[in-house]
């Protein structure tokens, strides 16, 4: 897909490099997740959606090497295929048309020629390959309606006034999406990252949960029994090393 791809290189999760750098098949996977995320606001999805779009991306880079394919090639097919799965089907047209002009700002629409449908081939055919390398498992558990019931436990906790002069819930959706430029998708369980995220959003704020000292057990315990400390520390590396990468990025 020489017209609309960019740069690629080895797939992977989002690791560091030999001194603390994200390695550079993690900063590809960023810039790609990132334009997923652009393009599919551009064509009206919605965030579950695009949710979707990411996971397929970082599900099949997980099982394929990213030195033979075509990043953004795959990202259009992700999206593609995420439109069908959460069924707010795109067309390909669009797809096209809108990747293109992320790539050639204020260009116009590809005219409907040879190059054009072999665009579209090359979409419907990568999209066939990741149905077969994902072995037909395309539909995932976001941590998206667990964070909604989450914020809605949090605000009956929370007075009044600490819940309305601090964007909690803005800052917790924030985190959640911005998630996605990685792989905490594929390798932490969704109640456990929607926790994460809004364990950050109160830490960012300087707000504590009431009663915390003499409960018997952490708040976020009480949402996932299962969870850990250590694994919330995890989540919350990762997400630092996600807006590290937004830094350095252009």
């Amino acid at each position: 897909m020489e017209a609309i791809g960019q740069d690629s290189c080895g797939g992977g999760d989002a690791a560091r490099g030999s001194v603390g750098r994200p390695a550079p098949e993690a900063r590809v996977h960023f810039r790609v997740t990132r334009f997923i995320m652009e393009a599919g606001v551009k064509l009206g999805m919605q965030s579950i959606p695009i949710a979707t779009a990411c996971t397929i991306y970082h599900k099949f880079f997980y099982e394929i090497n990213l030195d033979a394919y075509d990043p953004y090639l795959v990202a259009m097919s992700s999206l593609y295929l995420a439109g069908k799965v959460e069924e707010q089907h795109l067309r390909t047209r669009d797809i096209i048309n809108v990747s293109n002009r992320y790539f050639h700002p204020g260009s116009e629409p590809l005219e409907l020629d040879a190059h054009f449908w072999a665009l579209r081939d090359s979409i419907v055919q990568c999209e066939l390959l990741v149905l077969r390398v994902l072995r037909f498992q395309v539909s995932f558990q976001h941590p998206h309606k667990y964070l909604l019931h989450y914020l809605i436990s949090l605000k009956n906790w929370l007075n009044r006034y600490s819940w309305q002069r601090t964007p909690i819930s803005v800052t917790a959706w924030a985190l959640l999406r911005d998630s996605y430029h990685g792989g905490l998708c594929l390798r932490f369980r969704a109640q456990h990252i929607a926790v994460a995220v809004l364990h950050l959003a109160l830490q960012a704020y300087g707000v504590e949960v009431p009663a915390e000292a003499e409960a018997e057990k952490p708040w976020w315990q009480v949402f996932s029994d299962d969870l850990t400390k250590p694994v919330i520390d995890n989540i919350v590396s990762d997400l630092i090393q996600i807006y590290t990468m937004d830094t350095e990025i252009p």
